[in-house]
């Protein structure tokens, strides 16, 4: 979600070497490429212009395997933690009480290198069983839709994610 960059932060004026890519939620209008790193990670971007980079009522709700959380932790990961794009509204997996790590957009080939247990917890998410499964995990594509989103419990290593398409 970061791209090497010249420009500038608009939170702290700084030049920094890499710039935020994505778009986060916000009353002002925020340009791709405009927020740097450290202004996320600090809150200084929530706090100066209202950015939120993952909508919090998506956290911890609506996936298989997660539940909620604090509201330190959801503040953590919809203030200070950068987003992701979906193709509908993005969701956040949560496991032992605590936000998951994020490990990306993935199609049926970068799914099946993080595993099996990985590919079975995308799959528990959609409710798909045998050839249903098989031929939807065949169209999985990270470019294109429809995509699996997937995660990984920061403390017990369990895996979480989900699927979206346009």
């Amino acid at each position: 979600m970061f791209a090497a960059s010249e420009g500038t932060c608009v939170v702290c004026r700084h030049a920094r070497r890499f710039l935020y890519t994505g778009v986060p939620y916000s009353e002002e209008e925020i340009d791709e490429e405009s927020l740097c790193p450290w202004c996320i990670a600090d809150g200084s971007a929530h706090e100066k212009l209202g950015a939120e980079f993952t909508d919090a009522a998506s956290i911890g709700s609506g996936l298989v395997g997660t539940g909620p959380v604090s509201p330190e932790i959801t503040d953590e990961i919809a203030f200070r933690t950068p987003g992701f794009s979906g193709w509908q509204n993005e969701c956040w997996f949560t496991h032992c009480d605590d936000g998951a790590a994020f490990l990306g957009v993935m199609g049926g080939r970068e799914l099946s290198g993080a595993g099996p247990e990985a590919i079975a917890a995308v799959q528990e998410s959609t409710g798909l069983a045998d050839e249903s499964w098989n031929e939807f995990f065949a169209v999985l594509d990270r470019e294109r839709s429809p995509a699996a989103y997937l995660f990984r419990c920061l403390h017990c290593g369990r895996f979480g994610g989900y699927t979206d398409a346009d």
